[in-house]
This record gives structure tokens, sequence and C-alpha cells, in this order.
């Protein structure tokens, strides 16, 4: 650590860079133009292509997410912040070798939850909750 910034609590020397006020407006102002753009957008589906939404369109995507979408939200869920910060933490205590190494322990994971996942779509093709897969397991 610089010793200009030993002992110190704040970044900007104790004073905020913006007002309490303009952090509230841009939270809220935020929220509710998303809110308001999300409503027009699925009144505007609804009118022009005639979408019906339903609880299993709701569930499911509407069954038009495809395999790239799934896999970079699995990517995405699997590589937050912690894991990024500690890959970066094994690769300062072992080298260039040591994110490879922490990434492939846990890259099991993803293969055997793929392969739970095409299982289950096998013997259950049209389940999309747990009890809908114990139904089609056991009656």
């Amino acid at each position: 650590m610089l010793q200009e910034y030993a002992g110190k609590t704040a970044f900007f020397g104790g004073t905020p860079p913006l007002p309490e006020w303009s952090g509230w407006l841009i939270v809220i102002g935020f929220g509710l133009f998303f809110s308001v753009f999300t409503t027009v957008l699925v009144y505007v589906d609804k009118v022009y292509n005639k979408t019906t939404y339903s609880s299993e369109f709701f569930n499911t995507a509407g069954r038009n997410v495809k395999t790239g979408l799934t896999a970079s939200v699995i990517v995405s869920q699997w590589t937050w912040a912690a894991t990024l910060l500690q890959s970066s933490n094994v690769a300062w205590s072992y080298g260039v070798s040591g994110p490879f190494w922490y990434a492939s322990g846990a890259t099991i994971q993803v293969l055997l939850f793929g392969i739970l996942a095409i299982e289950v779509k096998r013997r259950a093709r049209t389940a999309h909750t747990v009890t809908e897969m114990v139904l089609a397991r056991w009656g």
C-alpha cells in the first residue's frame, strides 16, 4: 500500500463525489425507466405478435433459448467476482498454471451437471419442475 493512502477510509478524502439525492435519483430513475420499458415491450409483443403468456411460457422462455445462450449463462454464473479474484490470487501464488488448475477442478461439476441434464431430458421431456420429474420417474 502506498504511504499516502495508509490509514485513510475514503478514496475521495471523506467527501462524496456526488450528493446523496443524485444517487437516489439514479437508482429510482433507472428502476422506473426499465420497468416501464419492459412493460411496453411485453404489451407490444402481446398486441402485434399475438403472443399468449402462460406459466409454461414463463418457465421455459417460450422454448426459444438456444444452446449458446444457455452455455453463456452457465459460464457467467460460474465465474462470479469471488472466482475471478481467487483465480488471480492463485496465479500470484502458483504462476500461470495456477488459474488453469483452479478452474479445472470446478469444471467437473459443470460436466456432471450437463450429463445429468441430458439424462433428465431423455426420461422426462416435458418436465419443467422437480415435482414433474418425480411424477415422470415414479408415476
